[in-house]
């Protein structure tokens, strides 16, 4: 039970942790929240939840605080007029764009976290997951965005229509920047497919550098003297 309690004391201390035990559960709930209110109220909590340990991991980078909590209020602010029934086009994009905004600002701010430190923590570890998970969900965002913008961006055989659901589009990004291309769902719009490439290059530079700078920092830990 004191190894519980400990554990406990100390998950309490990773915000990182914490954001992508989140991100984990929004991803269970999608599963389910399709037709189903009471799911997509409880996956909406969940999204602000989220926001609300981004603007904690944001306020670590003093210089873009300011902004990136303008990012996370704006983000809430229009995803509840969406979830009360206010699904016009504009406020959708700029519920997605605010929330894009907010996911890259955490990104950033956690790789500069990373990056300043001397020696490897159990925060840092739980970072790079969150890193991973922030990137794929902001460029999500993108393409949610690309699809209202310019209908039909996207070519999927099991959905046909204009606009793609959002777990399919959680999906490629996941897909891209991981690089298994295990999607079926294909960009086709030249903004659609600027934005892949973009994910793509992101998806390398991150193994390159973060991977890469866990494992320098890992060396420096264990260097003998």
């Amino acid at each position: 039970m004191r190894a519980v309690v400990e554990f406990w004391k100390g998950f309490k201390l990773l915000p990182s942790a914490w954001l992508l035990l989140v991100q984990f559960l929004i991803l269970i709930l999608l599963v389910f929240a399709n037709g189903s209110r009471s799911y997509q109220a409880l996956t909406w909590a969940l999204g602000v939840l989220a926001l609300l340990i981004i603007a904690k991991v944001i306020r670590q980078t003093p210089a873009f605080t300011v902004l990136g909590l303008f990012f996370v209020s704006g983000a809430c602010l229009f995803s509840f007029l969406i979830l009360i029934g206010y699904s016009a086009t504009w406020i959708q994009v700029i519920a997605h764009s605010f929330e894009a905004a907010a996911y890259f600002s955490a990104t950033y701010g956690l790789v500069r976290y990373m990056f300043a430190d001397k020696y490897l923590t159990k925060d840092e570890l739980f970072a790079a997951g969150a890193v991973f998970t922030l990137m794929a969900w902001g460029f999500a965002f993108l393409y949610s965005i690309c699809q209202m913008l310019i209908p039909q961006s996207f070519l999927n055989p099991n959905h046909m229509g204009d606009s793609q659901p959002w777990l399919d589009l959680l999906f490629i990004s996941f897909s891209l920047q991981s690089a298994t291309g295990l999607s079926d769902l294909i960009p086709i719009s030249p903004v659609a497919r600027v934005i892949a490439m973009f994910q793509m290059f992101s998806g390398v530079m991150y193994l390159a550098l973060i991977v890469s700078r866990l494992i320098a920092l890992q060396y420096i830990a264990n260097k003998p003297d």
